[in-house]
């Protein structure tokens, strides 16, 4: 008999990761996506009119908006068994010690504080729909970045460059999840960095969905202004549920003139979550957006970030890494918009398939007749470790001038066995074999991350071969 997805989700044994609490004393709306539903959020949320009316706006969208059709099923996600807001018990905190101590506990095992102390210049937390800590180091304040949760931002000194800036680049009319996203977003991050401000430490956002049957939508805008630069890590993890979650979360970047900007997820979602996330950069003159991903968790995911290079001489590099183990089946990949002449882009991933898993990669570079003397190049590798697994690469290239360099390379494989013959030969055991070879295919990832990224990648790696994600 073929089994069926819940029992998929039930048998894929523990992690560290997969530790959860009781909702003791939290607020969760009611279940399902009604206009009573938005506006009652909204009121919760304090929002001024103009977010009020956004949000109702995204609601019709998202009523008149069809499933995305071109990926994996997500028949299973039923939206009117989601809250959509759940809200813990707490007020955000910028000391440690008046976080509750249960939630304090999830991020203690997660490394945030340690992490906070060691490398970061500044820490925002959420759990579930909230950020419930939010830590900026003087010395980084007193330069003129802005970090701070995106409600307060609303009302802020920079009320109206948020209003200016938010949903501009995704827009809510783009697809059916980023009109929800608009609907009822809730959490995430507002950053801006003055003109010529070198961050020389990363920032770091972590994202907790502790709650059952509940999605996150936070959304994080990044300004980066003319000539600064920037490194911004986002973490991201989730219990494990025989219900579906599902996380819709938005994320848009500006880099203004001459300025760079490093964007770095390592996404650990739960095997019940949909991950149905949307980003975007925007990339002017001389300007450079690099993301650098690691995705591991998830059921299903649908995950491009698109890079819009409207500036003469900008750069867009997207370095990526997926592992799909059983029951995963996710679809990431990148897209490039050449918009300006001189301007480049690389996109180097690699993809891993287990037990049954779908890795699937997408990848997209529009050239315009105004992007001439412009060049891309696309790389993707694709590692299966048995003869059950699944890996897709599906470019598409649209290029409307002579003018310019394109390329792109595609390889799928799988495990040498002359390679786990010659490692087990010199005293190393099978699956260490096999661990040491994924994570040196992994190594163009996890090289390029702060350390302790690194090492939780390489963790993310070992777990993923036990069979412990």
């Amino acid at each position: 008999m073929e089994k069926t997805e819940k029992d998929k989700i039930e048998e894929i044994s523990s992690s560290p990761y997969d530790f959860r609490y009781e909702e003791k004393g939290f607020y969760r709306n009611s279940t399902g996506l009604t206009k009573e539903i938005v506006e009652q959020l909204s009121k919760d949320k304090n929002d001024p009119e103009w977010m009020r009316q956004f949000r109702l706006k995204s609601l019709e969208l998202y009523e008149n908006l069809k499933m995305p059709e071109w990926g994996p099923d997500i028949s299973g996600l039923n939206i009117d068994e989601i809250a959509t807001y759940v809200r813990p018990n707490t007020k955000m905190q910028g000391k440690w010690e008046d976080v509750p101590e249960d939630i304090k506990d999830t991020f203690e095992k997660l490394g945030i504080p340690e992490a906070e102390r060691t490398s970061l210049a500044g820490v925002g937390a959420q759990y579930d729909s909230e950020l419930v800590y939010h830590n900026l180091q003087e010395e980084v304040a007193k330069q003129g970045v802005v970090y701070t949760d995106f409600e307060s931002s609303l009302t802020g000194p920079y009320a109206n460059m948020v209003k200016e800036h938010f949903m501009q680049l995704v827009k809510p009319n783009d697809h059916k999840f980023a009109a929800l996203h608009g609907a009822v977003w809730s959490g995430g991050s507002f950053v801006y960095v003055p003109k010529g401000v070198k961050v020389n430490i990363p920032l770091q956002s972590y994202f907790r969905l502790n709650a059952k049957g509940a999605g996150q939508f936070e959304h994080t805008l990044i300004i980066v202004d003319e000539g600064a630069d920037l490194h911004f890590i986002e973490g991201c993890s989730a219990p494990k549920y025989n219900v579906a979650n599902l996380h819709a979360g938005c994320v848009e970047l500006y880099v203004k003139k001459g300025a760079r900007l490093r964007y770095s997820t390592v996404e650990n979602w739960s095997k019940n979550m949909y991950n149905l996330n949307t980003k975007r950069a925007q990339v002017e003159e001389n300007g450079s957006i690099e993301w650098v991903s690691g995705s591991f968790g998830s059921h299903i995911s649908y995950l491009y970030p698109q890079s819009d290079l409207i500036g003469y001489g900008a750069r867009a590099e997207f370095t990526g890494v997926t592992f799909a183990g059983e029951g995963q089946n996710l679809d990431t990949g990148a897209k490039m918009v050449h918009l300006a002449p001189n301007t480049s882009s690389v996109m180097t991933t690699k993809s891993l398939s287990k037990s049954g898993g779908i890795s699937t990669f997408r990848s997209a570079v529009y050239i315009s007749n105004k992007a001439s003397n412009s060049k891309a190049s696309v790389s993707c590798e694709s590692l299966m470790l048995d003869n059950i697994s699944r890996s897709d690469t599906i470019p598409a290239i649209d290029v409307h001038t002579d003018n310019c360099d394109i390329g792109h390379e595609a390889k799928i494989g799988r495990i040498s066995s002359d390679a786990i013959f010659y490692l087990m030969s010199r005293g190393i055991k099978e699956e260490d074999a096999r661990t040491m070879i994924v994570s040196g295919f992994a190594n163009p990832v996890s090289k390029e991350l702060p350390l302790e990224y690194a090492v939780e990648m390489n963790n993310l790696i070992r777990l993923e071969m036990k069979g412990g994600l």
